[in-house]
């Protein structure tokens, strides 16, 4: 009646163990890896570092609008990095995009409030949008939290040269800006902004060899920086040197076609040398660039006068002066006349002559009342103000309109 218990058998057990691990092994480990059935397979995340990289090759091929966007991806994806929103607010200053960089280095700022770059490159953008005293706070706070900061120095040497030819700064603003300019080119020698306000002071200063010097040191750093050209074409056209001005402002083009200054320059270069039909065509070149923009059409306005194309230049400079509608019905805004900008003078004077010498005298007395009122100690100004009431008073006389003629000497101020 009993039955006989069998040997327990070791490796049975053994064996049970095994699989029971195996089988918590696949579902906590193995089947957590295994995509669901037809869902699709999620794609790698690129890292923020990558984009990075990317920007900054596509920053040295003077790409900076797809360098922006890469940088901007690269914040989407580690946004508590200061450094990405400052080298972010950098380029944007490049690219002209002044309102933009303040908000990223403010962010940068937010990140680490002793960011002495975030600082600096703050400054250098308020700078740019002619807000000279909060450039100023910003550039010498970076400069308590790291005196070697090079490119600070640079950024403050170009805030001191703006700030003197805006009357705006101290009176010893140019010799500061100059020692400032020193002590960047010291500090960084490699750094791109150095050598380019080294050379922007040495060229506001007259020191143009020196200056061209200079460009050519920033542009070996980056060729492909359109503001680096144009500033080079600028100083040869001061020295006169007027087919390599030419050449720089046709590289600045080529590099950055958005941004009508190339244009303008190249307008008032072939004017400078009487090529007038070229200057008018660069003119236009400009506008269709940025039809909204009256000091453009004041330019093109110019050129006409000087071509003798009266209809067409008294279109343009009336756009410029009381504002209106480009040809594709955006509104122009009116530019607001100053003694600061001869160019500005200029387009009004220029404008007053020609309603005089078209006949249209009812519309010459408000303008000539502005120049004598805004900017009476400018002497060309006045007179040419002053002739044009004498033209008027000769046409209740002589009916007819004068018939076209050159220039009035002394209009346009020497370059």
């Amino acid at each position: 009646m009993k039955r006989r218990r069998q040997p327990i058998n070791i490796f049975r057990i053994l064996l049970l163990l095994l699989l029971v691990v195996i089988a918590i092994y696949i579902n906590r480990v193995v089947i957590p890896t295994v995509p669901p059935p037809f869902v699709p397979t999620a794609t790698a995340t690129r890292q923020s570092e990558s984009y990075i990289i990317e920007a900054e090759e596509l920053f040295n091929q003077g790409k900076l609008l797809q360098a922006i966007e890469l940088y901007q991806e690269a914040i989407r994806i580690k946004p508590d990095e200061p450094a990405t929103f400052v080298a972010l607010a950098r380029v944007q200053v490049f690219a002209g995009q002044y309102k933009e960089a303040q908000t990223n280095t403010e962010n940068a700022l937010l990140l680490n409030p002793n960011n002495s770059m975030a600082h600096a490159v703050r400054g250098w953008a308020l700078t740019q949008d002619k807000d000279y005293l909060a450039a100023e706070a910003a550039i010498k706070r970076a400069l308590e939290l790291d005196p070697n900061n090079g490119i600070a120095h640079a950024y403050y040497a170009e805030l001191l040269g703006d700030m003197f030819l805006d009357n705006s700064g101290p009176f010893d603003a140019i010799v500061l800006a100059g020692e400032e300019s020193r002590v960047a080119t010291t500090l960084a020698p490699n750094s791109l902004e150095a050598h380019r306000a080294r050379a922007f002071i040495l060229e506001i200063t007259d020191n143009r060899e020196q200056a061209v010097q200079e460009y050519k040191n920033a542009i070996a750093i980056n060729g492909n920086i359109a503001d680096l050209h144009l500033a080079l074409g600028r100083t040869y056209r001061a020295m006169g040197v007027i087919d390599k001005a030419i050449q720089e402002f046709t590289l600045a083009n080529t590099l950055n076609p958005s941004d009508p200054t190339s244009a303008l320059y190249t307008s008032r270069t072939y004017a400078s040398v009487r090529e007038d039909a070229k200057a008018a065509q660069y003119a236009e070149q400009a506008v269709k660039v940025a039809p909204t923009d009256p000091y453009l059409r004041g330019n093109w306005g110019v050129m006409l006068y000087r071509n003798l194309q009266w209809p067409k230049a008294v279109v343009q400079l009336s756009l410029a002066i009381n504002g209106g509608l480009a040809e594709e019905g955006q509104a122009i805004q009116p530019l607001t006349l100053t003694g600061g900008d001869a160019r500005l003078v200029e387009y009004f004077t220029t404008y007053a002559l020609l309603l005089a010498r078209m006949n249209r005298c009812s519309e010459v007395l408000p303008v000539t009342q502005l120049i004598l009122d805004k900017v009476h100690a400018d002497e060309i100004a006045v007179y040419n103000a002053n002739e044009s009431l004498r033209i008027c008073q000769n046409n209740l006389l002589t009916p007819s309109p004068i018939p076209p003629a050159s220039p009035t000497p002394g209009i346009t101020p020497t370059p």
